[in-house]
């Protein structure tokens, strides 16, 4: 069956390019810095709980993380953190803001095929300086009609984008591997969604079975949007 949209929107990380590996690896440096403080399932729950109550103040990111890993580990050390672990967090930090942008396999043959066919887009949530950076890396720019950098991704933040677009809920297709975050608003605004499930997730972005949504398509990869389109 082949899908009658106008405009087909992606999410960037995880979606097009690998990015959740970044932050797996630093949680597991963040808790073998943390050893001399905490076990590392209290470490790993106060780092998550710290990230979640920063999400109105800083929004997502690499930025955002670093903050609540030197606020998170100054909690589990009692204020007694050494200066030289949170310069450790610093350059995990920096490290992952510089590490090169690593399509998924199949991306740049999916934006060849749609291009001139769709308003190609790409909605996004994170640091607005680094997604700009990891978009012009991608070289996928040239392929999109729009770009949106959101602070949340919510019925609110896409009624927004298809008024940006002109385009009617049910001429638009949303594409990406958070069922939370790509998957149900889209839905709830009576769009199409496709949903392309990445090997990891964040915890906050996951959704129990017994919450999962109706009437999204599940694909392997990406490429296999091309037999819907």
């Amino acid at each position: 069956m082949k899908l009658k949209v106008k405009a087909v929107a992606f999410d960037a990380d995880d979606t097009l390019w690998i990015n959740e590996d970044l932050f797996r690896e630093a949680e597991k440096q963040f808790y073998l810095l943390m050893s001399p403080y905490a076990k590392e399932e209290t470490a790993q729950k106060t780092l998550f709980e710290t990230e979640v109550n920063n999400l109105p103040l800083y929004g997502y990111g690499i930025k955002a993380f670093v903050l609540s890993m030197i606020e998170a580990a100054i909690k589990l050390s009692n204020n007694q953190i050494n200066p030289f672990i949170l310069n450790q967090l610093l350059l995990t930090g920096k490290f992952m803001l510089q590490q090169p942008v690593k399509l998924m396999a199949g991306t740049l043959k999916t934006f060849k095929a749609l291009t001139g066919k769709y308003k190609l887009i790409v909605a996004t949530k994170g640091d607005l300086l680094d997604q700009e950076r990891k978009l012009h890396q991608s070289g996928l720019t040239k392929y999109l009609h729009h770009i949106e950098i959101m602070s949340e991704k919510n019925i609110r933040g896409y009624k927004k984008l298809l008024e940006r677009l002109d385009v009617k809920p049910t001429e638009f297709l949303m594409v990406g591997n958070s069922l939370k975050s790509d998957i149900i608003p889209v839905l709830k605004l009576g769009a199409k969604a496709v949903w392309i499930p990445y090997d990891l997730t964040w915890q906050y972005e996951r959704v129990p079975k017994t919450k999962m949504p109706q009437g999204f398509i599940k694909l392997n990869k990406i490429e296999e949007l091309l037999k819907l389109l």
